[in-house]
């Protein structure tokens, strides 16, 4: 079963499950995901908090494991309305987890996030690195993190917990792809720009300690996370110890690089203007993701910046208005 199958991450990993011959669904409220995303697969709507419905859903369709996708994301978001997260992303996991034990579903793949360990006190972030979140929204992750920690030791939960930097691009063909309502992401943002349903990009501060003045950022292919999270349920189903993996590209390109890049690969100008840093960017977020290629056996496959701008950019032309366009 893939929690929030509709969105994003969801719909690219439960299309990935689908190719390599398991037998995946979404289970989805549709709030924020897009029931064209999901394609050919079968889509359960239904609420986290709806105990009762989960169970049935999970003995009905003979689950076995649960990739958990189904969250609130944006961090500005969470800093105004911290109960609505903690609701959302804590307290509704909590029901699923329970609803796991009754059902008999003992195997777990959670999409945390690099918003864990906080500000960097360290060039590559690795999984030893502190866990010191400074939104909400990252210590909602945090806090589900601890959830499975406590559920593996009182009840024999796997789990791998897979702690992301930036997902970026999209499905190659082109049929699914990026699409919030409001989008805060970089690169489609810079997309839309360029494909002129958008006039501008103001860019967050140009002062920082980096070559060009601004953030650094570790951007990951869409599939190349789907890999990961079909890797990390072989793992647990081989014998594999519930842990964290990092996902990130353990390259950092700078929003200037990536406006550039993007003019390169579209052909368009990019127009932009230069703002005032945002409270909390760290000037640099780049992750070590070592221990996932040694332990998961996952290699990237789409890891430069072109590829995943190129991906995306085939997505945003073919869909200008997103899944309205489906």
């Amino acid at each position: 079963m893939v929690a929030g199958g509709a969105g994003y991450i969801g719909s690219h990993c439960l299309r990935h499950l689908r190719e390599h011959g398991i037998d995946a669904f979404a289970y989805d409220n549709l709030s924020e995901g897009h029931a064209a995303a999901v394609l050919d697969a079968p889509l359960v709507e239904g609420e986290l908090d709806d105990r009762a419905r989960l169970v049935a859903v999970m003995k009905e369709r003979n689950v076995r494991a649960v990739f958990h996708f189904a969250a609130s994301c944006y961090v500005g978001v969470s800093v105004k309305d911290p109960e609505a997260y903690y609701r959302n992303n804590v307290a509704t996991t909590l029901e699923l987890l329970s609803a796991m034990r009754e059902a008999g579903v003992n195997t777990f793949i959670f999409s945390s996030t690099c918003a864990t360990y906080g500000n960097p006190v360290q060039e590559f972030m690795d999984e030893t690195h502190p866990q010191q979140p400074i939104n909400p929204y990252g210590w909602t992750k945090f806090m589900v993190e601890k959830m499975l920690a406590d559920f593996a030791h009182a009840y024999g939960l796997k789990w791998v917990a897979l702690r992301y930097f930036n997902a970026a691009g999209a499905h190659p063909d082109g049929r699914i792809g990026e699409d919030h309502d409001p989008e805060t992401h970089l690169i489609p943002i810079v997309l839309q720009v360029a494909q002129g349903t958008r006039d501008g990009l103001m860019v967050y501060g140009d002062d920082y300690a980096t070559p060009d003045g601004t953030c650094i950022r570790d951007y990951i292919h869409i599939l190349d996370l789907a890999e990961a999270h079909r890797l990390a349920m072989d793992y647990l189903d081989r014998g594999g110890a519930s842990t964290a993996f990092n996902l990130g590209n353990g390259a950092g390109y700078s929003v200037l690089e990536v406006i550039k890049a993007a003019e390169a690969v579209t052909g368009c100008k990019i127009p932009f203007k230069i703002g005032p840093r945002r409270e909390g960017d760290p000037a640099r977020l780049v992750g070590q993701c070592r221990r996932a290629q040694d332990v998961l056996g996952w290699k990237q496959k789409f890891g430069d910046l072109k590829t995943i701008l190129e991906t995306a950019w085939n997505w945003h032309r073919a869909h200008p208005k997103g899944y309205g366009d489906s």
